[in-house]
């Protein structure tokens, strides 16, 4: 039976509002912060639903860092606001890095989306929806990946000077998160089943310089370890110049610390170097690593690379591909330079034809597939803890604490001789093994 009362709850009822996510885990992050701070306001909120209904209001986290992700979130724009033309969605909200650096030229091209913001808009973000900004809710999310691993921003901003980036553009200078903020938002996750804090930052490595007057993140892993419940804590986004080797120190100490790093180096060549404005020399990139893995013996490494930078001649492409070949990381990523506005690179001429970056790129992940084939054939015999993110198919699907999510090697367990439930640890003895992905069996 429904009553006027039941008439009048409906009638006050809030459109459900869908989070669509494009671009890196700092993205994700700030979506499962709206996401919190939506739920606590009692607002029905999900992320990327393929069911939209034409009340709903769509909200679009943007990626503009280079010129395939910048596309893919026009794209998404248009195909959210098409669907609004026809009736069929309620409101279209732009927000992220793509409309903090292209506002006016949004507003100006894309007429019927109802409003951008930028990276930092959160609370007008909220109010434009109708909510408040919750203090209490500080540093609880809804996360958008399973509940046993989650992405944790320990900093926002960067205040390097790379020639190639527009991060700084779009997300300003470096601002660290206090300690004590940390510790309380891994407790929280923990209590939410959390076991793994995959760490993210656009430099790790800066943290603490602007709150404590040094380079403080070992202290923080120190603590972040102390976190009862915490099972792995994983490294991502290091830079190379001035890296603080007290980090592996606590690597060392810590069991709960992955033996994992992952520090974008982007190339080799000593004038790409300079020019890229990245503070190091290759010789002192390659002490560096090999600093590294003297005090770190079992650390996976894994770095991005460029292909393509402005007057990146043959022989230095050469020289960047001789060196992956020698250094041997445990994973890589290599990309096509993108020629970014208002970055100090735009200002050089962007004369790598585009058919020669791929081309390089190729060639790159060739060398480093071997290498990672050669790498996993070494795995074959021996045991790991491998934490199962989920099932697919006929496996269980997991990691060893070498490997991150969505980037790096998968252990695959067949369901029909081995049964685990997911977000748990097991033991997995690898049987075999191909270029990305471990074969194995749990053992009891």
């Amino acid at each position: 039976m429904i009553t006027n009362s039941t008439k009048k709850r409906e009638l006050v009822k809030k459109p459900k509002v869908n989070v669509i996510t494009l671009g890196c885990s700092k993205n994700i992050y700030d979506s499962e912060v709206l996401m919190g701070q939506l739920r606590g306001n009692m607002i029905d909120v999900v992320h990327e639903s393929e069911t939209v209904a034409k009340d709903d209001i769509i909200v679009i986290n943007t990626c503009g860092f280079i010129d395939n992700a910048k596309q893919e979130s026009i794209d998404t724009i248009l195909q959210y606001s098409e669907l609004k033309e026809q009736g069929k969605v309620g409101k279209v909200i732009v927000t992220g890095c793509l409309s903090e650096r292209y506002k006016p030229e949004l507003e100006s091209e894309i007429t019927n989306v109802d409003a951008f913001f930028g990276t930092n808009d959160l609370q007008n973000i909220l109010s434009n929806l109708g909510a408040d900004y919750k203090y209490e809710l500080l540093g609880e999310r809804l996360l958008t990946t399973p509940s046993h691993f989650a992405y944790f921003k320990i900093a926002e901003g960067c205040n390097r000077p790379c020639s190639f980036c527009a991060i700084p553009l779009m997300r300003g200078k470096h601002v660290s998160k206090s300690i004590e903020d940390l510790v309380n938002e891994a407790k929280g996750l923990v209590r939410n089943g959390t076991k793994e804090l995959i760490l993210i930052a656009q430099d790790l490595t800066y943290y603490g310089l602007d709150l404590y007057g040094k380079r403080n993140l070992d202290e923080l892993l120190r603590n972040l370890s102390d976190v009862a419940g915490v099972e792995w804590i994983r490294l991502q986004y290091a830079y190379p110049s001035g890296f603080p080797m007290e980090v592996l120190d606590v690597m060392n100490e810590r069991d709960n610390i992955c033996k994992y790093l992952d520090m974008p180096l982007q190339h080799i060549s000593d004038p790409m170097l300079k020019s890229m404005r990245r503070g190091i020399t290759k010789q002192k990139t390659i002490d560096l690593v090999s600093a590294i893995r003297d005090k770190v013996p079992e650390i996976a490494l894994r770095t991005t690379l460029i292909c393509g930078y402005p007057g990146e001649k043959e022989s230095d492409f050469l020289e960047m591909r001789d060196w992956v070949e020698q250094t041997r990381f445990d994973r890589l990523g290599c990309f096509t330079y993108s020629h970014e506005e208002k970055t100090h690179a735009h200002s050089l001429i962007d004369d790598v034809p585009e058919e020669v970056k791929e081309q390089r790129v190729e060639e790159i992940m060739n060398v480093q597939q071997e290498i990672s084939f050669e790498k996993n054939q070494e795995k074959v015999g021996k045991t790991f803890k491998v934490l199962i993110d989920k099932k697919e198919g006929d496996y269980f699907v997991g990691r060893t604490e070498y490997d991150s999510p969505e980037v790096d090697n998968e252990v695959l367990l067949h369901a029909s001789s081995n049964y685990a439930t997911l977000g748990s640890f097991v033991q997995a003895k690898i049987e075999r093994a191909e270029d990305f992905d471990l074969y194995g069996q749990i053992v009891k």
